[in-house]
């Protein structure tokens, strides 16, 4: 994604709410706004009111926008509507790449939920049969980045595949009537797609790289109110902890808050990992590897480095 279409993308989301931020950076904050998508801490965090209950005291709402995937996410928080959020390791490093003003403020391993998909009668087995094939995902997602590194292993390159970018929403019918033949997704839809839709699991993702999700936070709002970031991070994290105690109760939070059957949550809830902290060396070494593989493939068009806009508390 270039410089100019990604903030193309940005403007239209609202230069009112990016004027409220700045206008808000001046005083008190009065309203964070979280950005949240199907799965993950965030949803069990709004279904506890966890943070509501936290900073209520302090007369400070909570505004939680879902978006379908991390990129989107990214540009809200760009323009300032958008101050804290969840994403997978690819959408930070397109974004940084386009000059977005967003921090790494918290990292989690993400030791299961994705990978891809391939059809229950499909010939392919290996890696190395997508040679030719489509292959489905959200361009700038975490999905990106595991079909770059998938196909690496195969020495396979990009140019050998057809990708085909489409959010998760679409990706589930054309994975479905077969117009793409392989699907690169995360949980909820990677479980959806395994249960509901004749889905086989070519390749987790765990057997072939490192990965990590993040909680990123606007770069103004980070400067201008490192406390309140650092309370936001703090019951993150403290509902992290809860979660990976009561797997069959993140389900049914999960499954409340987007709607998703409670049997494909449970999947999804039973294989992942909750646990949220700094962004470690080793963090930022993984995704450091990210930008470069990106960079060297043309997918951005500039070198990064990720060490760069990483939040430390000055407080702390």
């Amino acid at each position: 994604m270039q410089r100019r279409d990604f903030l193309k993308l940005s403007v239209g989301t609202s230069a009112a709410a990016a004027f409220a931020s700045r206008a808000n950076a001046q005083g008190a904050v009065k309203e964070i706004r979280i950005g949240y998508q199907k799965n993950g801490v965030l949803v069990i965090t709004r279904q506890q009111a966890a943070l509501e209950k936290h900073f209520s005291p302090q007369g400070i709402e909570v505004k939680w926008v879902e978006f379908s995937s991390g990129p989107p996410m990214m540009e809200a928080m760009n323009v300032g509507s958008v101050d804290y959020g969840a994403v997978g390791d690819s959408p930070p490093v397109f974004a940084q790449a386009a000059g977005a003003a967003i921090v790494y403020a918290a990292g989690q391993p993400i030791t299961n939920g994705q990978g891809i998909l391939v059809p229950k009668d499909s010939p392919i087995r290996t890696i190395a049969e997508l040679k030719g094939k489509r292959v489905g995902f959200t361009k700038g997602s975490s999905a990106h980045n595991i079909v770059v590194q998938t196909l690496e292993k195969a020495g396979l390159t990009y140019a050998d595949i057809t990708p085909v970018y489409l959010t998760p929403p679409d990706a589930g019918p054309a994975f479905a009537n077969g117009s793409i033949e392989a699907w690169a997704i995360w949980d909820p839809y990677f479980a959806i797609g395994e249960t509901k839709q004749s889905g086989r699991i070519l390749v987790n993702a765990h057997e072939i790289t490192k990965t990590n999700s993040f909680y990123i936070a606007n770069r103004d709002f980070a400067k201008d109110h490192g406390a309140i970031l650092q309370q936001i991070i703090d019951v993150t994290t403290a509902t992290a902890a809860w979660a990976e105690q009561h797997r069959d109760e993140v389900a049914k939070s999960l499954a409340a808050v987007t709607g998703i059957p409670l049997d494909i949550q449970t999947i999804a809830a039973n294989r992942s990992s909750y646990r949220v902290g700094p962004v470690t060396d080793d963090i930022v070494a993984t995704q450091q590897g990210v930008a470069d593989r990106f960079y060297k493939l043309g997918l951005i068009p500039k070198p990064i480095a990720i060490r760069d806009i990483v939040w430390r508390n000055p407080a702390a």
